[in-house]
């Protein structure tokens, strides 16, 4: 038995970089993006070669495995030991040198693809393979597994990449390999010489062909490169600590064809035939992987072929010359650089996407990445399609169909025995009809733990044993991956399921996408760390807390990992009262980005909202739980008091704020917002049955929209008088809306409101506020005017979303507080009128959570369905009112939560009708409600606003308007850069204001 503190002090002793043994640094490695799941001893984070040969040192003298690991996106397995797993993205992450003139690069194993890309770029270079993950993986990983990625068909695969490798034996050699048998390890250059003819004759000539050790590389006449014959050994053989790679000419210009095919056979039969036209790339995939509104023409399956050229015209021209050599159902000739980007997040969300079946079953990697001949595509697919039928699988191909490498996720069944067992038959079947297409088991991510075990049936027995013997030159002890590619485990052992509670945990929310599952929905992220890539495309959002720490535990995939781990109970073993998942979620801003952003919907926000309910089961809650997670009743209580002037007062008296600050859990940093001295339904009840002095006249403008049928368009009963109290409004004629009331308009921000009632009136909508009262029996049913009366006459509103209590997982008390909001909600849902909600988070609260917090409540369906936000309102019930003309630039950032959940389509719709011109910053304001208001949080908080958003309305030129739907985003502009921002409503309306 190992000794696990000796072991622990000994390395802490003997490196300069981080040493690792808790439950949480050992959870985040337990898996990487496979089946497979090994619990390590520690992790070790070297910070250059001598903590590597160190490391080395201590775990030989012990007995110890070690794993080296770079991104953990490793598909088979080979990511993961039992032993110290060797972290390099902390430390060993540079690029040491970059030479335009011999078009070089030498890098260390954590350095990041894309970084290198970035680096390279200004010099018209970049490295040829690019994985799907090229924004997370690492040079390191990519070198073991030898990766591709979709321009292999002009600039092959990494080992093409290769020149020298520096690497540490697991006996402490330090090496450089190199062509000529440069580096070679002592008895390797025999070895290989003792067996020339099977180098010659038992290695297929495949474009993709990873399985196994690249020994032929070691052959004479392919230059006895030991650097390239080490590449792909999987972390079997060496440590790798430094590299020199070959970078190629960048094209200037690039045009992508999108061909369109009936099927994905004849897609793929038609890929060889592209391949003499020399294109960059050409992928495939087909309609199962496809979202609705892609953009992609009509077809049942795709190629997606991309070309270069020194002119955007020569590259194009070099598509339309593919168009017309293929033959395609239709194409599409795509040339603006963010409409290709876009459709290739399509392709490379797939490794994400192909993880759920059209119907939301799971789908599992393991035959990820097979290879044939490219000109057998065709054949194997349908031999392919065949197998999996024969044994009631189904999967969803798609990849290099271009180098006859396909990559597929396949519904196995990894969570009983009888599943297992037929996963186990069809990998061995399926082995073999790729052998009898000529082709390798893997095409790209190596074999790992998943397909090693079946090599023989690839090389034979004999070939097998070469390896071995290549593995004792290397590493005599077992000592580097033991159990990957050589004397490998078994493909359906240590698989990650097995560990998991075989019944449902009792949890809160519904998780209705996984069938009440808490263990189904954790499985969902599938280690793919889209999450942890550290400069988001485009308006993505996900995820801001890793973004500024870098820390893998406060990525979405660490979360996640963490909480697996939880459901397990073997590294962390206190369960819902853990810790360590405490700890990680705490830096969680609950942004739900990733419920949008991964791809495969994992909702983190929902996740710490349940863990936070079951933690503090029965337990003391931190004063901010209680200060901002029910700040409704708070805000509500001094509305009635009237006490708002008075704690504004309090508030701007330094020793008094700051001891509130103190008491409250809320960081000293922050300033406390003012409160609203008249709430936004006082300022309402002010206005009168027409507007009142305040209000405007609500005659329903030319061209205004009006409903079909007016007010009588109700049905009978469907509402009753909430209140009994004034008179209805005198306008007549448009679509009724109610205008959602949230805390933060009501309390914080009525301008907001008031705004948005002016705008909606202009536009020739009816606006009413949501019931104040539960409708009594006698009400119902009185006709389809009183129903309609009700709604317009109702004055004060106490509905709420529930936002504060769901995010500090008070889920009991959202739970009650949303079936009193869905009581008073009931005539208006019986009436089928549209609710505006102004606020971002509060409108996703009501959209998402509502639903599946209330599952088996049919009200919490249609209040969801009936949700709007603001420029939904108007594209869908003033359609053909023309908003008036601001014509200026803005800047700011769309709300991360309308991002993730609700979409901003109507509003750049809307922004444009409008003359407001410019993009919207992605990402999250940091401020996030509660949390970054919370003790503890400023830093990161501050840190989040400054990756986008602050610079972006620093650097926008004068006159331009900043947007900020959010209160919260509108609050850390105000209180990190003096900024005022606005909701798109109050833009609007003052907008109305002048030309009136």
């Amino acid at each position: 038995m190992t000794d696990h503190l000796g072991l622990e002090a000994e390395l802490r002793a003997a490196v300069r970089g981080e040493v690792g043994f808790d439950a949480t640094a050992r959870a985040l490695v337990t898996m990487d993006a496979s089946n497979y799941r090994r619990v390590p001893l520690g992790v070790v984070a070297p910070r250059d070669a001598d903590d590597v040969a160190a490391v080395l040192e201590v775990c030989r003298a012990r007995g110890v495995p070690v794993v080296a690991r770079g991104g953990g996106t490793s598909i088979a397995g080979q990511a993961t030991g039992t032993g110290v797993v060797l972290d390099f993205t902390r430390h060993m992450t540079a690029l040491l040198e970059l030479d335009p003139g011999s078009g070089t690069a030498v890098v260390q194993p954590g350095l990041v693809l894309d970084r290198l890309q970035e680096a390279a770029a200004p010099h018209g270079l970049r490295f040829g393979p690019d994985p799907s993950t090229h924004s997370r993986c690492t040079l390191g990983g990519m070198i073991a597994n030898n990766s591709c990625g979709s321009h292999s068909v002009a600039w092959g695969t990494t080992a093409d990449s290769v020149r020298e490798l520096s690497v540490v034996t697991a006996r402490g050699q330090r090496l450089r390999l190199g062509p000529h048998w440069a580096g070679a390890p002592a008895g390797l250059r025999e070895l290989a010489e003792g067996e020339l003819a099977r180098l010659r004759t038992g290695f297929p000539d495949l474009p993709r062909r990873i399985s196994g050790y690249a020994l032929d590389a070691l052959l004479p006449e392919k230059g006895a490169d030991v650097a390239r014959s080490f590449c792909g050994s999987e972390g079997t053989l060496g440590i790798l600590t430094e590299a020199v790679v070959r970078l190629v000419e960048a094209p200037r210009a690039r045009a992508l064809a999108v061909l369109a095919y009936a099927d994905e056979s004849a897609a793929a039969e038609a890929a060889a035939g592209l391949l003499p036209l020399r294109p960059l790339t050409v992928e495939g995939m087909a309609a199962d992987l496809v979202p609705p509104g892609s953009g992609l023409p009509g077809g049942g399956a795709w190629l997606f072929v991309e070309t270069g050229g020194d002119t955007a015209a020569g590259a194009r021209a070099r598509a339309e010359e593919i168009v017309r050599a293929a033959d395609v159902v239709t194409a599409l000739v795509v040339t603006e650089p963010a409409a290709q980007r876009a459709l290739w997040r399509i392709r490379e969300d797939a490794a994400g996407t192909a993880t759920r079946m059209p119907d939301g079953t799971e789908a599992w990697p393991g035959w990820e990445d097979c290879a044939v001949p490219p000109a057998r595509l065709g054949a194997y697919l349908r031999d392919f399609r065949a197998l999996l039928s024969a044994h009631g699988l189904r999967g969803a191909p798609y990849g290099h169909f271009g180098d006859g490498c396909i990559h597929v996720r396949i519904d196995f069944d990894l969570l009983t025995e009888a599943g297992v067992g037929r996963f186990r038959r069809f990998s061995g079947e399926l082995a073999d009809l790729v052998v009898a297409h000529g082709g390798s088991l893997s095409g790209e991510h190596g074999d790992g733990q998943a397909r090693a075990e079946l090599l023989p049936r690839m090389y034979g027995e004999e070939t097998v044993a070469l390896f071995e013997r290549a593995k004792a030159v290397w590493d005599p002890d077992d000592l580097l991956n033991p159990g990957i590619l050589v004397r490998p485990a078994r493909l359906d052992e240590n698989l990650r399921f097995a560990v998991l509670p075989g019944r449902p945990v009792d949890v809160a929310f519904g998780y209705p996408a996984d069938g009440g599952d808490f263990a189904a929905a954790v499985r969902r992220c599938v280690g793919v760390a889209k999450c942890r890539t550290a400069t988001p495309a485009g308006p993505a959002v996900m995820c801001p807390s890793f973004r500024v720490t870098g820390d893998e535990r406060h990525s979405t995939r660490g979360r996640a990992r963490l909480l697996h781990e939880m459901l397990a109970g073997e590294v962390v073993t206190d369960g819902w009262r853990s810790t360590e998942v405490r700890d990680a979620l705490d830096l969680c801003l609950s942004c739900k980005g990733c419920r949008s952003d991964c791809p495969v919907g994992v909702d983190m926000a929902t996740y710490k909202a349940e863990f936070l309910h079951h933690h503090y089961a029965g337990r003391p809650r931190p004063a901010a739980h209680h200060s901002m997670g029910r700040l409704p009743e708070w805000l509500h209580w001094t509305s009635r008091t009237r006490t708002a002037a008075l704690l504004n007062i309090l508030a701007s008296v330094e020793p008094l704020a700051r001891l509130g600050k103190r008491l409250a859990g809320i960081t000293p940093e922050r300033q406390l917002p003012r409160l609203a001295t008249r709430t936004f339904t006082g300022w309402w009840r002010g206005r009168g049955p027409s507007g009142g002095a305040e209000g405007r006249p609500t005659a329903n403008p030319a061209g205004a929209a009006a409903h079909p049928a007016g007010a009588a368009a109700y049905p009978a009963g469907a509402a009753a008088d909430s209140a009994g109290v004034g008179e209805a409004p005198a306008q007549d004629g448009g679509d009724l809306v109610v205008l959602w009331p949230d805390t933060f308009t009501e309390h914080l921000a009525p301008s907001v409101g008031r705004a948005a009632v002016r705008v909606l009136e202009a536009a020739g909508l009816r606006v009413a506020l949501p019931p104040t009262r539960v409708p009594g029996r006698g009400a119902i049913g009185d006709g389809r005017t009183r129903a309609v009366t009700a709604l317009l006459t109702a004055r004060r509103a106490r509905v709420c979303c529930g936002l504060t209590y769901l995010s500090t997982g008070q889920l009991d008390r959202a739970r009650t507080v949303l079936r009193r909001t869905l009581d008073l909600m009931e005539p208006v849902l019986r009436a089928r009128v549209p609710v505006v909600v102004l606020e971002p988070s509060c409108a996703a609260a009501l959209r998402g959570d509502l639903p599946e917090l209330l599952p088996d409540d049919p009200r919490a369906a249609r209040l969801s369905a009936a949700v709007l936000t603001f420029a939904e309102t108007l594209e869908r019930h003033a359609p053909h009112w023309t908003p008036p003309a601001v014509d200026r630039p803005v800047a700011g950032q769309t709300h991360c939560h309308q991002h993730a959940v609700l979409g901003d389509t109507p509003d750049r719709r809307l922004r444009a009708a409008a003359g407001l011109t410019g993009e919207l910053s992605g990402g999250c304001c940091g401020l996030a409600g509660n949390f970054g208001f919370e003790k503890g949080h400023f830093e990161v908080s501050r840190a989040c606003a400054e990756e986008q958003l602050l610079p972006a309305v620093r650097q926008a030129p004068a006159g331009t308007l900043i947007l900020a739907d959010g209160f919260s985003c509108r609050t850390q502009l105000d209180q990190l850069a003096g900024i005022r921002g606005r909701h798109l409503a109050e833009v609007l309306a003052q907008a109305l204001d002048a030309s009136s």
